[in-house]
C-alpha cells in the first residue's frame, strides 16, 4: 500500500500538464521612437537619484521619505500580504501530512448485546493521515499557483513603482517649496523697495513738490506688494506642509537650501527607445504580471472540465484497549482515492472559462494602456525639455528689458518729464517679470524630475555599474 501511495503520488507531481494558452507578450502599441530631444549617454534607471539631485538637502529629504513614508510602507506590507497568499497557494503542490489520535468509548445495553448482557468497550488509534490530496494530472493546482506567483512579482513591481513616484514628489514638493519661498524673498525686497519710495512720495507729497494722486500711486504699490508677501507666505507654509507628509515626519538640522537659479539638477538622459521602457517601468512590468496571472487562470478554468483525482489515506495503530496500542499485529492502514468527474453543473464550469478568458483580454488592454501612458510622459517631458531652457533665457531677457525700462522711467521722473504713474507701471512689471523668471525655472527644473520619473528613474541612489 505504501509503495502504491508513493507512486500515485509520484505520479501526479511529476505528470502534471499545464493547460494554460502559451504566453506571448504583447506588442507594444506606441511608435518606434520618441518624440522630442532625446539627447543624452546615460539612461535614468542606470543614473541614481544621488547623482541626479546633486542638492544635500534634497538628498537628505528623499532619505528621510524612503524610510516614513507611510504609502511606502503600505506598498511593503502589501508584499509580504501577496508573498503570504502564494505561499498559501503554493502549499497545495504538496501533500499535507497530519498526526492523529482519537479514542472513543461506549456501553451497549443488553437488549442489543449478543450475550444478552451489558457491555463497554472502546477503540483507540493513532498514525499519520493524508487528507484529500489533489493528483494534478490536469495541471489546474499548478495554474492556481503561477497565477498567485504572478500576482506576487506584480506587487513587488508595484512597490518600486510607488518608490519611483515618492523619489519623484518628493523633489517636486521640495522645489515647489525653493519657488515660493524665493518668490517671497522677492517679495519682501520689493515691498521694503516700495515703503522707502512711498516715504520719499510723502515727503514731497509734504512739501508740494507732487501731487496726491502720486502719492496714491506710491501707495497702490506699497499695498500690493503686502498682499503678494502675505499670499506667498500661505503657499510657501502649505508647500512645506505637503513635503512633510511625503516625508513622513518633520526634518531638521538640514543642510543649507540654494537659490533654484544655482542648482544643477538637470542631467542629460538618454531617452532610448519606447522599447526600453518594457524593462526599466516597474509599473509597465507589473501591469506585464497581472497579464500573466490572468493567463494562467485560464489554464485552472480549462482543468476543471476534467476529472479532479484525489488521495485519502491514514496509516498508524489501532486497538480496544488504549494500553494495546503498540503491541504487535495492531497496525492499521486505509487507502480511499477519490475521482471527481464533472457532468453536470448547470455552465459553471464554462462560465467560469469565460470569465478567465474576458480577464485576460482585459489585462491585455491593462497593460497597452499603461504603455501608451509610459510613452506620452516620456513625450511630453522630451518636448518642453528643449522649449523650457529657451523659455527662461526668453524670460530673463525679460526681466533684464525690464530693468532697463525702470531705470529710465526714473530718470524721466527725476528730470520731470514723465509723471509717477510711468515708474508705477515700470515697477509692477519689472516685480511680475522676476516672479515669472522664478516660475519658469521651477518648470524647467520640475519637468527634469518628471523625465526622470518616466524613465524608470529613482530606484538605486547611486550610479549602477557599468
Amino acid at each position: 500500500m505504501t509503495r502504491l501511495t508513493l507512486i500515485m503520488l509520484a505520479a501526479g507531481l511529476l505528470s502534471a500538464c499545464s493547460m494554460a494558452p502559451l504566453y506571448v507578450q504583447p506588442a507594444a502599441p506606441v511608435a518606434a521612437t520618441f518624440a522630442g530631444n532625446a539627447d543624452g549617454t546615460v539612461s535614468a534607471a542606470d543614473t541614481g537619484w544621488r547623482t541626479f539631485f546633486p542638492d544635500q538637502r534634497l538628498q537628505a529629504l528623499i532619505t528621510a521619505a524612503l524610510i516614513d513614508n507611510r504609502d511606502l510602507r503600505t506598498a511593503a506590507l502589501r508584499i509580504e500580504e501577496a508573498r503570504a497568499l502564494y505561499n498559501v497557494q503554493s502549499a497545495d503542490l504538496l501533500p499535507a501530512i497530519n498526526g492523529t489520535a482519537s479514542g472513543a468509548r461506549a456501553r451497549v445495553p443488553g437488549s442489543l448485546s449478543m450475550t444478552g448482557q451489558p457491555a463497554i468497550g472502546g477503540t483507540y488509534q493513532v498514525g499519520l493521515g493524508l487528507a484529500a490530496f489533489e493528483l494534478d494530472f490536469f495541471g489546474r493546482v499548478r495554474s492556481l499557483n503561477d497565477a498567485a506567483l504572478a500576482q506576487f512579482l506584480a506587487t513587488t513591481e508595484a512597490r518600486l513603482s510607488v518608490q519611483i513616484s515618492l523619489v519623484a514628489e518628493v523633489a517636486k514638493a521640495y522645489l515647489s517649496e525653493r519657488g515660493f519661498d524665493e518668490q517671497l524673498m522677492l517679495a519682501r525686497q520689493t515691498l521694503e523697495g516700495r515703503v522707502q519710495a512711498y516715504q520719499l512720495a510723502q515727503q514731497r507729497y509734504d512739501v508740494g513738490a507732487s501731487s496726491e494722486l502720486d502719492l496714491r500711486l506710491s501707495e497702490t504699490l506699497v499695498q500690493t506688494a503686502r498682499v503678494a508677501q502675505l499670499t506667498l507666505q500661505r503657499q510657501r507654509a502649505q508647500a512645506g506642509n505637503a513635503l512633510t507628509l511625503l516625508v513622513g515626519r518633520a526634518t531638521t538640522d538640514l543642510p543649507a537650501a540654494p537659490l533654484l537659479s544655482d542648482e544643477n539638477i538637470i542631467t542629460s538622459i538618454a531617452a532610448g527607445l519606447p522599447s526600453d521602457l518594457l524593462m526599466r517601468r516597474p509599473d509597465i512590468r507589473a501591469a506585464e504580471q497581472r497579464l500573466k496571472s490572468a493567463n494562467a487562470n485560464i489554464g485552472a478554468a480549462r482543468a476543471a472540465f476534467f476529472p479532479r483525482i484525489s488521495l485519502t489515506a491514514a496509516a498508524g495503530s489501532s486497538s480496544n484497549a488504549l494500553s494495546g496500542l503498540f503491541e504487535a499485529g495492531s497496525g492499521s492502514w486505509s487507502f480511499a482515492p477519490q475521482l471527481v468527474l464533472p457532468i453536470f453543473d448547470a455552465g459553471r464550469n464554462r462560465s467560469n472559462l469565460t470569465l478567465a478568458q474576458v480577464r485576460t483580454d482585459l489585462a491585455v488592454v491593462d497593460y497597452e494602456k499603461v504603455i501608451q501612458i509610459a510613452f506620452r510622459e516620456v513625450s511630453d517631458a522630451l518636448v518642453a525639455r528643449g522649449l523650457l531652457e529657451e523659455q527662461v533665457v526668453a524670460q530673463q531677457a525679460v526681466v533684464t528689458a525690464q530693468t532697463v525700462r525702470l531705470t529710465l522711467a526714473q530718470q524721466r521722473f527725476d528730470n520731470g518729464i514723465s509723471s509717477a504713474l510711468d515708474v508705477v507701471d515700470a515697477q509692477r512689471e519689472l516685480f511680475i517679470a522676476k516672479q515669472a523668471l522664478v516660475q519658469t525655472r521651477l518648470l524647467r527644473l520640475t519637468n527634469a524630475v518628471d523625465l526622470y520619473r518616466s524613465l524608470g528613474g529613482g530606484l538605486t541612489a547611486t550610479a549602477q555599474p557599468g
